[in-house]
């Protein structure tokens, strides 16, 4: 496992446990995120704290990576298992999705997500 495979190991560990402090500090102060779950995207880390804190209070996902693909642009895609269920625990989703990361000075700058 290389640099980046930790550290997206960890941001997805601490994105499970809601430690919201430890994914953002993986991210680049002027990062660019989808906001998966509202539509558009996200800028800066601030945005993607309220975001999530959102989305945490009206929903419960919960993403595995199972793969790492190296881009020959720089970036990471990972191959990832996204379930996600209403605050009662009735599943809404449970399925795979691609996220792509792209880095700039060992944090990530941006991601995207496609369909697996």
């Amino acid at each position: 496992m290389n640099d980046r495979e930790r550290v997206l190991d960890r941001m997805y560990a601490a994105f499970n446990a809601r430690d919201i402090e430890t994914v953002l500090a993986a991210l680049h102060a002027q990062v660019d995120w989808p906001n998966g779950w509202e539509g558009g995207r996200i800028h800066g880390r601030d945005g993607v704290r309220d975001y999530w804190m959102r989305q945490w209070a009206a929903i419960d996902p919960s993403v595995t990576p199972v793969g790492y693909r190296h881009e020959p642009d720089g970036s990471v895609a990972v191959e990832v298992r996204q379930q996600v269920s209403d605050r009662a625990g009735k599943p809404l989703f449970d399925g795979m999705v691609r996220h792509v990361y792209r880095f700039r000075d060992g944090l990530v700058i941006a991601m995207d997500i496609e369909k697996a």
